[in-house]
């Protein structure tokens, strides 16, 4: 699903247009990015949590040219799914 399938879908759950939902997913998302821009976690109950992590330095390998290459330190965003989701998706 893309980001328009999603839009399309939530305004059908909701009744709400297509524009108004748009707005709400872009803001939703933006306030993901900042608060984890703080450096703080942004929990959904029973959906799942998103969180930065730290992915430190290390030496790389250039598969192209087989050089060695050093990688700098960089943040991560990271995601643990919830209780809820996670028993959703196993009952595939």
């Amino acid at each position: 699903m893309n980001k328009s399938e999603l839009i399309n879908s939530l305004s059908e759950e909701t009744n709400f247009s297509k524009k108004d939902v748009a707005k709400v997913l872009a803001s939703f998302t933006k306030i993901i990015e900042r608060t984890l821009r703080k450096g703080e976690k942004v929990s959904l109950t029973g959906f799942g949590t998103y969180w930065i992590s730290k992915r430190p330095a290390r030496i790389g390998i250039n598969p192209a040219t087989k050089e060695r290459i050093s990688l700098p330190a960089v943040n991560v965003p990271r995601f643990k799914p919830g209780k809820h989701l996670k028993e959703e998706v196993r009952s595939l």
